[in-house]
């Protein structure tokens, strides 16, 4: 009788057992729309058959050349409707303050502001990818559902606070790009460019990986508050084991932050990839990186500050020299940037190292100006690219603010607030940074980010000088300009870069030794002989307006923004 009692029970019992727990879907919501809106976006561009795929004209005498079909429109149209509600649902959970997922997310001020961030980066990186010549090569279906996916990851990551989460959320990220940069199929250069990408990048993944191992080898937890209670419960702030799993740890960040000596990937990469993915990458991997070093390293790792932070003030430091010098005497504009973007990384890490919610709020701030004042570069650069045989070289730029003022105004707010010149947001950026480092003991790398930003002028001002003080270079359609060799890495005539600015003798080839012609280069130069009032792109120049004209207005009133970034820090927990 006692088994036919069990068997009766067994039902009651086995629904119990399976009583899943309660999912936030409101919490999830941005991720999840982020993520469906790729599965939307994906089928959209198959079910629109061949209009989804590249049907634009071949012909240069065409119009309608690099005018995608309406067909073609539907994907970005869709990724755009996708981001809206992403942004719809992260303003619906704006004050929320709450963990999700059994605590393995944390929606907070951090999260949901990085959210938008990456949201309105997003925006501008589909409407810079529009006319894509990529699309010649994939879909735009699957270049615009890839993007989401990306951008999915980097909102997982800026959530964690869960290693394995951690790990799951880089992986999201970083697998699409490294599609994306290779997505310019009959570009050598492009699929170089993934390549490169691809190998760096899961070597960085390996070692963060390894690093995550060591932290729970030695805490026995993978939850952020539990490694922060563990280490300090238990007096690990001297362990050789959970030290290696730091150092682990941040160099694997470092490899996505392009920290120097991480960051040999990011010059080759920025310029073989198609411009649009370029500007991506360069504002939403330092998003989503900068964000979870934030997290993990003030809340998982805030009891052993003392050790970790020295080390990051030190790769601050190598950094910041790092990138300015070399982007010095660089003529490729996107490779130049790239150094830029390795530059403005070592700023940032100078509110991770400080460890206080005025640092948080501080780099918080500066990746909200950092998308402002690239966007508006990679905007005039993708512009010329299109309309001009010069392809990424600083020649394409000569006499711009006479041939096309709309675009030599944004480019050169871009490159004074780059440089921290007052009356731009980059100059409030970088006080908030130094404010944030001075009051926190560490008033040296305040005065490195001051040199560091002096030694810029020599690379940002030759941009501006070449816009507003010399003439429209005289070169037919199809040349290629002696000074583009240094799309390669090379100085231009008379001698090459110094190794830490990327040169190398192979790379030092003599004048027309096996240079592509124009528009071979990226995927988004104009075809040899179009006529570049045919290859107008309105949403282009919005673009670079919007973003220039953003860069100004929180440099003159950045009230706003300071709200914005304000809870940004207070949701961290452990300060």
């Amino acid at each position: 009788m006692s088994g036919l009692a069990s068997i009766a029970h067994a039902p009651a019992l086995l629904l119990a057992t399976l009583k899943g727990p309660h999912v936030d879907f409101a919490g999830l919501s941005p991720l999840l729309a982020l993520l469906g809106g790729a599965v939307v976006v994906l089928v959209a561009g198959l079910v629109c058959g061949p209009g989804g795929r590249a049907s634009y004209s071949d012909s240069a005498s065409d119009p309608a050349a690099a005018r995608p079909s309406p067909g073609a429109a539907v994907p970005g149209l869709l990724a755009l409707v996708a981001l809206g509600a992403a942004l719809g649902m992260t303003i619906w959970q704006w004050n929320a303050q709450k963990s999700i997922v059994s605590g393995a997310l944390r929606i907070d001020g951090l999260a949901l502001v990085l959210n938008v961030i990456l949201i309105a980066g997003g925006a501008c990186a589909v409407l810079l990818a529009w006319r894509s010549h990529a699309a010649r090569g994939a879909a735009q279906g699957e270049m615009y559902a890839l993007m989401l996916t990306s951008i999915g990851g980097m909102s997982l990551l800026s959530s964690a606070q869960n290693t394995i989460i951690l790990f799951l959320g880089l992986e999201l990220l970083s697998i699409p790009l490294y599609v994306l940069c290779a997505i310019e199929r009959s570009s050598e250069r492009s699929l170089e460019s993934g390549l490169k990408y691809l190998i760096i990048g899961s070597l960085g993944s390996a070692t963060l990986l390894y690093g995550l191992a060591l932290v729970y080898g030695v805490t026995g937890a993978t939850d952020f508050s539990a490694i922060a209670s563990a280490i300090a419960s238990r007096g690990l702030s001297n362990d050789t084991m959970l030290l290696g799993g730091i150092a682990l740890c941040l160099a694997g960040l470092c490899f996505k932050a392009s920290v120097a000596p991480f960051h040999q990937w990011t010059p080759d990469v920025y310029e073989g990839a198609p411009t649009p993915i370029t500007a991506f990458m360069a504002v939403a991997t330092k998003v989503a990186a900068l964000g979870v070093m934030l997290r993990f390293f003030d809340v998982a790792l805030i009891d052993v500050q003392s050790v970790w932070a020295p080390a990051l003030a030190v790769l601050a430091t190598v950094t910041i020299i790092v990138g300015n010098v070399g982007a010095l005497g660089q003529a490729s504009l996107k490779r130049m940037l790239a150094y830029s973007s390795v530059a403005q990384a070592g700023y940032m890490v100078a509110g991770v190292v400080v460890s206080t919610q005025l640092g948080v709020r501080a780099t918080v701030f500066y990746l909200a100006a950092y998308l402002f004042m690239n966007m508006a570069a990679f905007s005039v650069v993708l512009a010329r690219e299109r309309e001009t045989s010069l392809g990424d070289s600083l020649e394409a730029l000569s006499g711009l603010a006479r041939e096309k003022p709309l675009l030599a105004w944004p480019m050169t707010i871009a490159m004074l607030a780059l440089a921290g010149i007052p009356a731009t947001v980059g100059f409030i950026g970088k006080f908030y940074l130094i404010d944030a480092a001075a009051s926190n003991g560490y008033t040296w790398l305040g005065v490195v980010i001051v040199v560091g930003s002096m030694i810029s002028l020599g690379y940002y001002l030759p941009v501006i000088a070449a816009m507003w003080m010399r003439e429209v270079p005289a070169i037919s359609a199809g040349t290629w300009p002696l000074s583009a060799l240094t799309r390669r890495g090379g100085g231009g005539a008379g001698g090459s870069l110094p190794a830490i600015a990327g040169g190398s003798p192979e790379l030092d080839e003599p004048a027309g030794a096996d240079q592509p012609a124009a528009g071979e280069g990226s995927g988004d130069a104009a075809p040899a002989g179009a006529d570049a009032s045919s290859r107008a792109n309105p949403e282009v120049v919005f673009v670079a307006l919007l973003a220039g004209a953003a860069t100004l207005f929180f440099g003159i009133i950045p009230g706003p923004l300071f709200d914005l970034v304000h809870s940004a820090g207070s949701g961290l927990g452990l300060f």
